[in-house]
């Protein structure tokens, strides 16, 4: 039994804010409070409401028992797993994560078993959806001092398609590393936009242009598919953003059929998770980098990872991205320095908990203004649904 003078969980506030973000505030009774971003890009509605269900068993627990509070939130509703409930729950840990760190005045690195780094490589996005852009922007990129950058490849490509598509992606690709060099890290993502034919064919056709890795190549239900690229492309493989906890990760890692898993803080239920599965990759020779095309929260969620993962390769951050109309990473932020970027590399956040301090009056004064993001909708030339 916990003693009763034990600091509780008393209560929860979600804030959506833009670009596409969900907030979350957790408060205890002694005052402590910490953050989380608990959000499935263009669902942030349906996974606030799984936060509030979730939040009915969380006010009165004891907020240090972060743990307990992750295996009552995913095994005492039966139904577990998925997109929404583990974006729920990842929010929820990241902010029990920032309390514990609060309380005791470290990061949370330090309740993990302290750092093995002490800055993380990052890398930046340059275009849009559509990759027409992607040189311009890239070589902005390496202007400011990042040493890698990250592109879509394609945008909707049909099961076969033709060779002038595939002429595209390359063209793009090779655009983009002509204007950056041999120096610059390259990573093209497919979004799982591409199928199974068109895949083996691009794979192929950008060897030559030595990219750090190709992410997403075939949609992540297709490990078939994947053990094929594996064995017929030289390119690093990543894939994992659409993976949501350690049993997902341990199908993909013992097909032994990906080199760079991207568990995402905001998905793969939270900081708690994803240590494991960080751990879980490491004994597969598998690095790791993080998805994170979100907020600050995220971001510095996954910092926290990175600083005690042996196997962090490489961080995605989203400043400057395509999607971040009208507020970008650092806009909430009381000290936008706090990640500070330089020479290709972020900071990892040494404040007590996340290490970030959000400016609350801006989250509430933005919060009262947004508007639902969605997903856009993309169809081929028939008509059908492309993957977008």
């Amino acid at each position: 039994m916990d003693d009763e003078r034990v600091d509780r969980i008393d209560g929860l506030e979600l804030y959506m804010v833009p670009p596409r973000w969900l907030f979350l505030r957790i408060r205890t009774e002694q005052g402590l409070e910490g953050w989380g971003e608990p959000i499935v890009e263009g669902r942030a509605a349906t996974v606030a409401a799984a936060v509030q269900e979730m939040g009915e068993y969380l006010i009165g627990q004891n907020p240090n028992r972060i743990e307990d509070v992750w295996q009552m939130l995913y095994r005492g509703g039966f139904y577990r797993g998925g997109p929404v409930l583990m974006s729920a729950m990842a929010g929820i840990d990241q902010a029990l994560w920032d309390i514990k760190g609060r309380r005791f005045g470290v990061p949370v690195y330090e309740c993990l078993g302290g750092q093995v780094r002490d800055r993380m490589a990052v890398y930046s996005w340059i275009g849009g959806d559509d990759p027409s852009e992607a040189r311009d922007q890239a070589q902005e990129r390496v202007a400011q001092g990042f040493k890698a950058v990250k592109m879509n490849g394609s945008g909707a490509m049909a099961y076969v398609d033709t060779p002038q598509a595939v002429e595209l992606v390359v063209q793009r690709v090779e655009a983009v590393r002509n204007a950056v060099g041999p120096a610059v890290g390259v990573a093209v993502d497919f979004h799982g936009r591409v199928h199974r034919a068109m895949a083996k064919v691009l794979g192929h056709r950008l060897e030559p242009y030595h990219l750090m890795f190709i992410e997403e190549p075939v949609l992540p239900e297709h490990l078939d598919t994947l053990a094929v690229l594996f064995e017929g492309v030289k390119t690093p493989i990543a894939t994992g953003e659409r993976l949501f906890h350690r049993w997902d990760f341990k199908r993909l890692l013992e097909a032994r059929v990906v080199d760079i898993i991207q568990p995402d803080l905001s998905h793969a239920g939270g900081i708690s998770e994803v240590r494991k599965i960080a751990t879980m990759a490491e004994a597969y020779d598998v690095a790791i980098a993080p998805h994170c095309p979100l907020g600050p929260i995220a971001l510095a969620a996954s910092l926290q990872i990175d600083a005690v993962s042996h196997n962090a390769l490489i961080q995605e951050q989203s400043l400057g991205i395509h999607y971040n109309v009208g507020n970008d990473l650092l806009d909430y932020l009381e000290d936008p320095e706090v990640f500070h970027y330089h020479d290709g590399y972020c900071a990892i956040p040494s404040g007590p908990g996340l290490g970030i301090q959000l400016d609350r009056l801006a989250v509430e004064k933005a919060a009262t203004t947004t508007t639902a993001w969605r997903n856009p909708v993309w169809r081929l030339g028939d008509g059908s649904i492309a993957e977008w």
